[in-house]
């Protein structure tokens, strides 16, 4: 399946993205995970079919109600295959 890294920029950290995105992820069909990073962004790596994906990366460009995304970086990866989508803890 097409693999994919999301970087999410902007107000996206403490609003319920990463909850909000594995419920968006559910309904879209799109494995992998998604974790907060130290400098203040989400990153993700998400898998599924060409659509599954461009459903996801267009919720990802407003997410949860209180979130304000300033940009969505999409990066292609090489092909990968997840058991279903996790929020990574540290």
């Amino acid at each position: 399946m097409p693999t994919k890294h999301l970087q999410i920029k902007g107000k996206v950290q403490g609003v319920f993205y990463r909850a909000s995105a594995k419920e968006t992820a559910a309904t879209t069909g799109v494995t992998g995970w998604i974790k907060n990073m130290p400098e203040g962004d989400v990153g993700a790596v998400i898998s599924g079919t060409e659509e599954q994906l461009r459903n996801f990366i267009e919720w990802c460009k407003t997410g949860p109600e209180k979130a304000i995304v300033t940009g969505v970086i999409v990066t292609d990866l090489e092909e990968a295959s997840f058991g279903g989508f996790s929020i990574v803890r540290k």
